[in-house]
C-alpha cells in the first residue's frame, strides 16, 4: 500500500505557473504508474496527465497539452505536475493517483488507479 500526500496548490493569476508534487511513502514508488487528475466545483473528475513507472511514457489531456509537465522523481518518491500558462479554466481540486497493476505504460482511466491522494486546490483568477 502506499500514501500520497499532494502539496502546492494555491491562487495565482491567469498566465502565472505553479509546480504541484506529490510524495509517496509506504511501498517502493517505482512499482507505481501515476497520474493526476482535477475536479472543478460542479463537474465529474477530469484526467490530466499520467506518467509510466519509468518516467519516460506520459499522455495529457488536449486541454493541457502544451501548458503542463508531468515527471517524477522516483529516489525522492515524488511525481510532479509543472502547470504553466495557468487559465481560469484550470481551477480545480487537484488529485495524484498510483496504479498498483504493474503496467509498464501510462494509466489514463481514473478507475484503473488504487491509491489516491487528498487533493490539493489550485485557483487562477483572472
Amino acid at each position: 500500500q502506499v500514501q500520497l500526500v499532494e502539496s502546492g496548490g494555491g491562487l495565482v493569476q491567469a498566465g502565472a505557473s505553479l509546480r504541484l508534487s506529490c510524495t509517496a511513502s509506504g511501498r517502493t514508488f517505482s512499482r507505481y504508474a501515476v497520474g493526476w487528475f482535477r475536479q472543478a466545483p460542479g463537474k465529474e473528475r477530469e484526467f490530466v496527465a499520467a506518467l509510466s513507472r519509468n518516467g519516460v511514457l506520459t499522455r495529457y489531456a488536449g486541454s493541457v497539452r502544451g501548458r503542463f509537465t508531468v515527471s517524477r522523481d522516483n529516489a525522492k518518491n515524488t511525481v510532479y505536475l509543472q502547470m504553466n500558462s495557468l487559465k481560469p479554466e484550470d481551477t480545480a481540486v487537484y488529485y495524484c493517483a498510483a496504479d498498483d497493476s504493474g503496467t509498464s505504460y501510462y494509466v489514463s482511466e481514473g478507475q484503473r488507479y488504487d491509491y489516491w491522494g487528498q487533493g490539493t486546490q489550485v485557483t487562477v483568477s483572472s
